[in-house]
């Protein structure tokens, strides 16, 4: 096989490196009892929402405290956790990969939120994880009462351990990695010329199975060993320790490649998943790629589990970096995101993060008002996400990427299936909630549904402005104008959003010239032509309709225009607006428009609505 340079990447990504240099206190032991109501709080907390769905962080939380109530301190440190919690390699460098670093000031701020809020302050013990390093810490609030002798406290700790035991237990199921060996696949019908072929194939598989959160797996040469020895499967199990056997076999015929796979589960010889492979041999690191790749995926979704860490070259990870950069931004730098992206898939094809971008991106912009609308455009979005799906079909990303597709061809089960999805796949990724919300239902007026995904978002993600403004539209359509002014207000100063959404709360609760103030505000500090629909339709209200009627006929968006002539009580024109978003902007930008409650008494008994619906696919 040729050589391929590879550099290993995550989808998070590093930050400054330092040493596993700490220094680690005399060894502590703690005592039956201790021991017994710290585990009885552990339990507690792993099963918490915050922990319940974040499989890294509890396995974090449980190794550093198992760790020290076993008085194994100095094995608490970064090098060992890079290795035995978050399944780095054995040459794991803490000063080149900051995975623990990251995740344990994501556990710092986990334990601060529950303690704050699930915890209480009834708690009679609270874990910490002091900074600076990984020894977890345990004290008793002021305010709570050390535990007392009395039989009825025995009891209550009793039952307590019963369940955080029962917990723990489930807690661990979840975490015990997959022990799993590839052995040497065999050539059936050769005259020996295809070895390199059949050991290449082996190496392959060996190699995209090490890359798989949760697995682990036995290097080349142990696997090897046992290459060509009479033995049975549980022999080699033995031998290799693993509690999986991959095994299969090769037959070159003509120019066409056969692969049989099947993975055994060893302790009872049963085979859980099992695969076959026809294809022409034409490019023999193609074929090699693809079939490798397609025993992994397949054996991932058996399986129920694993993270990819992805492999990918310099240039096409930096490609991708250079995208998520400009993606963050507004347009139009966010869609200049859309080449690096393509670049990157370029420079290789097999990095399904790159796929599923761009193609998030894209559908984003075919909703913004572009001049051109090519006629493939749908389509080669959907190629990008099948693509992403295909390399990797637990990559969330990708399946919420496809639920915006679906939802902009008004396929609305389909993306529906594909954000929930997206969500089981990974619940910590509040980009997902806010898209199901805002391109799903929202826009099918789903409105209570919208804001329950949007409060998932902010949870996950309090801080991004873009989460609170949806979430201000949100409460603004659905008239609830006090919560809205609190989403309002978390916009940060200074964000094109933030004034626009105070603005429709002062329009709601009846304040035009407040209203009319921080709009006129907003449009001298930012260029956006939906600021200058509403503020036309505030200048309308507020009986100045020379100065809407100048800004209609200003302005060359539709969604600014189809909201001034609202405000002018214009129906015609308003109508003739929303048929031109129809045409560039299909269901997402009419449905959104008509749940603002600026536009919606205008239109809501005409018969034309239903007409309009109707052509860009929203249901009655």
């Amino acid at each position: 096989m040729a050589e391929r340079k590879f550099t290993r990447v995550e989808t998070r990504f590093p930050t400054l490196a330092l040493d596993d240099r700490w220094s680690y206190p005399p060894r502590y032991v703690a005592t039956e009892h201790e021991s017994s109501t710290i585990r009885e709080e552990l339990g507690r907390v792993l099963s918490s929402s915050g922990f319940t769905r974040n499989e890294r962080l509890s396995r974090f939380l449980c190794f550093v405290v198992e760790r020290h109530l076993e008085g194994r301190d100095e094995e608490i440190k970064e090098s060992l956790i890079g290795v035995e919690v978050f399944g780095r390699k054995p040459d794991f460098d803490p000063k080149l990969d900051s995975v623990v670093r990251t995740e344990a000031a994501r556990l710092r701020a986990r334990l601060a939120e529950y303690y704050g809020r699930e915890g209480g302050p009834e708690r009679g013990l609270v874990i910490e994880i002091p900074k600076g390093g990984y020894l977890p810490a345990f004290r008793y609030p002021q305010t709570a009462r050390q535990p007392n002798a009395s039989w009825l406290a025995i009891v209550g700790v009793a039952v307590a351990i019963v369940a955080a035991a029962i917990g723990w237990w489930r807690v661990q199921a979840r975490f015990v990695p997959v022990r799993i060996a590839v052995l040497p696949l065999e050539a059936l019908g050769t005259d020996g010329t295809d070895k390199y072929f059949v050991d290449g194939l082996t190496d392959e598989l060996i190699s995209s199975l090490s890359v798989i959160e949760g697995m682990v797996v036995r290097s080349r040469t142990s696997s090897f060993a046992v290459k060509a020895k009479p033995h049975n499967l549980r022999d080699a199990a033995t031998q290799l320790d693993v509690d999986y056997i991959l095994e299969g076999s090769v037959e070159r015929a003509d120019e066409h490649v056969r692969i049989r796979m099947q993975l055994v589960r060893v302790r009872d010889d049963f085979p859980i998943w099992a695969g076959k492979f026809d294809r022409p041999l034409t490019d023999v690191l193609a074929i090699q790629d693809e079939i490798s790749r397609g025993i992994v995926n397949d054996l991932r979704l058996q399986l129920g589990r694993g993270r990819r860490r992805y492999e990918t070259s310099v240039d096409a990870y930096d490609l991708y970096l250079r995208g998520r950069a400009l993606s963050q931004q507004a347009p139009p730098a966010k869609l200049q995101s859309i080449g690096f992206f393509a670049q990157a898939t370029a420079k290789d094809p097999s990095f399904a993060p790159a796929y599923a971008a761009m193609a998030s991106v894209s559908v984003d912009r075919s909703i913004q008002f572009v001049p051109e609308h090519p006629a493939d455009e749908i389509s080669k979005m959907r190629e990008a996400a099948d693509k992403a799906i295909q390399l990797d079909p637990l990559l969330a990303e990708a399946h919420d990427a496809l639920g915006m597709i679906y939802a902009r061809a008004a396929q609305w089960e389909q993306a529906e299936r594909s954000f929930r999805r997206a969500i089981e796949l990974d619940p910590n990724r509040s980009m997902t909630y806010d898209n199901f919300a805002m391109w799903l239902l929202f826009t099918l007026g789903r409105k209570d549904e919208a804001l329950r995904q949007l409060r998932l978002a902010e949870k996950a993600d309090p801080l991004s402005p873009v989460i609170q403004g949806h979430l201000g539209g949100v409460l603004i359509s659905a008239e609830r104008y006090e919560e809205a002014e609190r989403s309002c207000l978390k916009v940060p100063v200074g964000y094109n959003d933030r004034k626009p959404c105070l603005a429709r709360v002062s329009l709601g609760e009846g304040h035009i010239w407040e209203a009319l103030q921080l709009l006129v505000d907003a449009r001298h500090e930012f260029a956006n032509p939906q600021t200058d629909g509403f503020l036309g339709y505030v200048y309308a209200k507020a009986g100045r309709r020379r100065e809407a009627e100048e800004l209609a006929a200003a302005s060359q968006y539709p969604n600014a225009q189809a909201l001034i002539f609202a405000g002018l009580g214009d129906k015609d024109r308003t109508f003739e607006a929303l048929g031109r978003i129809a045409i560039l902007g299909g269901a997402q930008r009419v449905g959104r428009q008509l749940n603002f409650p600026e536009l919606a008494p205008l239109v809501r008994d005409d018969p034309r609505l239903q007409v309009l619906r109707d052509k860009v696919g929203l249901p009655r």
